[in-house]
């Protein structure tokens, strides 16, 4: 029997609760055994196909929502009922299930050949084969994620065989025959077996299973040791080790909740003996746990899903990823050295061993995998060999440590990595059915051009207008759900926005390039005589906002150098993918919240509010995607952008908390949050500049007011 290892049970914990509300089944005895056995057999198939291939790429999507709908079954119960997860008759009725499901995926994928030959044309067991495995996803996104998906699912499949017909403007819908329905929701390129599941059998998956390494090594005990070591003698230090074990954990867990519970039992009560309150607390780990989504190079599954949508390479992704991500950690350091201040915390000893002991401990463990890794991508090699050779990296540098991982070890984290993928497969799979149907019916189109048309052509109100839909596709959806929904429906929108704030520019500093004049005299036949002059910005704007949408296209296909219209597609998803990590930490639903509640043992809304409060980076980094080049590839502007707002930030959250190193009074406040605005301004370097030195000068004066205020107390005490 393989059991887990120190650390990993919280993990997986983490994940089923996330998954279904803690409704997992706890298996025991032959049943455990056979399981487990099944999930290394799942990992190590997985493992073959990305080394040695051997099957096509539908066969290999289907092997894989097989092998997870069989789990899935077995671990996730039909009722989260005690009488039902106990019951060996419903256990041996939801194995069945899964088999059936299986065996369905398995038997579409070989007779895909022979419908082509039939002229497309279903027989019956094809048409029982499908409807069985739409069922199987159905039933099992409600299993794993609750009604959400489930209900959209058969929503998209119903709008496009029936009642699309009946919806008036422009998303009526001829409707489909149900057998194309079926033929397209199975093998179409976005559909059940398609793109999406190509991500998860390939990238994510692989990715899943380096994380369960790393776990099963110790690097997360690394991890947080580390993070106490660079952070716990500081003031507020207990936080800071919250914000530092959050962000590396980042680079192994691919999920919020899980990254939440694991380091939270450790941080959490570690943040309260040092007087933090425990909403403060658990608002801190919640909202640096949502980070961990954003830190590469992993990124959850978003980064990859990313790179298949955008066609823009994994590794430039992660490059780009990096400053932004390190600004939202930042951000959230802030808000706990002023909570520190503003409580007049002191600086504790937080435990733990000394640096070296954390290295000898499980060091190599983590910092050569994680190298090696980042090596192999930066030289070229795809993400799935840069995977798998970072597995054997970890099984090899473990030897260097203190855990080194024998043939037990290894087989006890194939195990997690598989049961640690359930979630994950089964829902960007089934997701697939909403985006075949999006893709088929032409919604993401109709969607963006009606985001745009509310915009009026302003990129803010887009922005704005996307991070609302997103906390309400949140309230539901997993974030990676709910980023797929909201590209597929919303980046092609943005994307051109953001490409049109690009045109504008050259207008304002070249004038109408001579090759576009004729295109923008048919709009407007008083600008004849204005090509190669300088617009004004105003008149700049008014031209591009009012010209029709496939007018704009053509500008910027013409226009804009082809670095500049990648950039904008990445900075669009880039937006959307934050973006659509607020659920986590924001009330009413905010699951990241409510764990580090249980946790801190406080009240889930005020820690949900508090989180939300603290996670504000989530939608001051967007805004620099929109409107700086942060995300164009040129190092030195990007760092330059960054060094800027990391000082603007600092500002911005001051004025928030009301203090510095010493109690800010509104007037200084207000100078701080505008200081903090004008050092984030885009393309002023004199504002940027203004605005830094305010924000520095107003921290020099609570630095000297924190001394005489220390020197006042030590005087006082001498006298007593």
């Amino acid at each position: 029997m393989v059991t887990s290892a120190p650390g990993t049970d919280d993990e997986a914990a983490a994940r089923d609760d996330e998954a279904g509300g803690g409704a997992v089944r706890e298996l025991h005895g032959t049943w455990r055994t056979v399981v487990t056995t099944f999930a290394i057999l799942v990992s190590l198939a997985h493992l073959y196909f990305a080394l040695i291939g051997g099957v096509g790429e539908l066969m290999r999507n289907a092997l894989h929502f097989a092998g997870f709908a069989i789990l899935c079954a077995v671990y996730f119960p039909v009722w989260n009922r005690p009488d039902i997860k106990a019951s060996r008759t419903w256990l041996w009725a939801d194995l069945a299930l899964g088999l059936a499901v299986a065996t369905s995926a398995v038997h579409l994928a070989l007779a895909e050949s022979a419908i082509y030959d039939r002229g497309v044309r279903l027989a019956p067991a094809d048409w029982l084969a499908a409807i069985v495995v739409i069922f199987g996803a159905v039933e099992f996104t409600r299993r794993t994620t609750g009604l959400i998906i489930p209900v959209l699912i058969l929503l998209a499949i119903t709008y496009v065989a029936w009642w699309g017909q009946y919806v008036g403007g422009v998303f009526a819908f001829r409707g489909l025959s149900w057998e194309t329905v079926l033929f397209r929701s199975i093998y179409g390129d976005d559909a059940l077996f398609g793109t999406i599941a190509r991500i998860s059998s390939t990238y994510v998956f692989l990715f899943i299973i380096f994380g369960a390494f790393l776990l099963r090594s110790g690097a997360g005990e690394f991890v947080i040791d580390l993070a106490r070591v660079v952070a716990g003698r500081f003031v507020g230090g207990p936080g800071l080790v919250a914000v530092i074990a959050s962000g590396l954990t980042g680079t192994i867990s691919g999920s919020v909740v899980a990254n939440t519970a694991s380091t939270g039992v450790i941080t959490i009560p570690l943040m309260k003996r040092n007087g933090y309150p425990p909403a403060f607390a658990g608002g801190v780990e919640a909202a640096a746990s949502t980070g961990g989504q954003l830190m590469p190079p992993i990124m959850g599954a978003g980064a990859f899903v990313m790179a298949s949508y955008t066609q823009i390479p994994y590794e430039v992704i992660i490059g780009a990823a990096l400053l932004p991500a390190l600004l939202y950690f930042a951000s959230v350091g802030y808000f706990v050295r002023i909570e520190a201040k503003r409580q007049g915390l002191v600086a504790a000893e937080v435990g733990g061993p000394g640096l070296g002991e954390a290295f000898r401990n499980a060091g190599a463990s983590f910092v050569i995998p994680i190298g090696v890794l980042v090596a192999l991508l930066i030289a070229g090699f795809t993400p799935t060999y840069a995977a798998v050779v970072g597995i054997g990296a970890i099984i090899v540098s473990s030897w260097l440590t203190r855990h080194p991982m024998g043939p037990r070890a290894i087989l006890e984290a194939l195990a997690l990595g598989a049961r640690n993928m359930i979630l994950t497969a089964i829902l960007l799979c089934s997701v697939g059915l909403v985006v075949n149907v999006i893709a088929t019916a032409g919604i993401g189109n109709t969607f963006s051009l009606m985001i745009a048309d509310w915009a009026g052509g302003n990129l803010l109100v887009a922005i704005v207008l996307i991070a609302l839909a997103s906390l309400v596709l949140g309230m539901g959806l997993p974030v990676t759900a709910a980023y797929i929904v909201l590209a597929t429906l919303s980046a092609p929108a943005l994307a051109g926005m953001i490409g049109d704030n690009h045109v504008i520019d050259l207008l304002v500093s070249d004038g109408i390039p001579a090759a576009v004049a004729p295109i923008l005299m048919l709009a407007d036949p008083a600008l004849a005589g204005l090509a190669g002059q300088p617009l004004p910005l105003a008149d700049a704007q008014a031209l591009v906002t009012a010209l029709p949408q496939e007018v704009r296209f053509t500008l910027r296909d013409q226009l804009l150098d082809p670095v500049l219209v990648t950039a904008a597609l990445l900075s669009a998803h880039m937006i959307i993918f934050w973006l659509s990590q607020d659920s986590n930490v924001t009330p009413p639903v905010c699951l990241a919240s409510f764990t580090a509640a249980a946790i801190a043992k406080s009240g889930p809304m005020i820690t949900g509010l508090q989180s939300w409060k603290i996670a504000k980076g989530l939608y001051i980094v967007p805004l620099l995607f929109a409107y700086t080049p942060i995300l164009s590839g040129d190092w030195w502007t990007a760092l330059q952008i960054f060094a800027f707002a990391l000082v603007g930030i600092y500002g911005i959250a001051a004025a928030l908390q009301g203090c510095m190193e010493a109690p800010l009074n509104w007037p200084l406040r207000a100078l701080a949050f505008a200081a903090g605005i004008a050092a984030i301004w885009p393309a002023n370097l004199l504002v940027d500049v203004a605005g830094v030195l305010v924000i520095l000068a107003v921290l020099a004066w609570t630095v000297k007011k924190d001394k005489s205020k220390k020197v006042v107390s030590f005087a006082s005490s001498e006298m007593t």
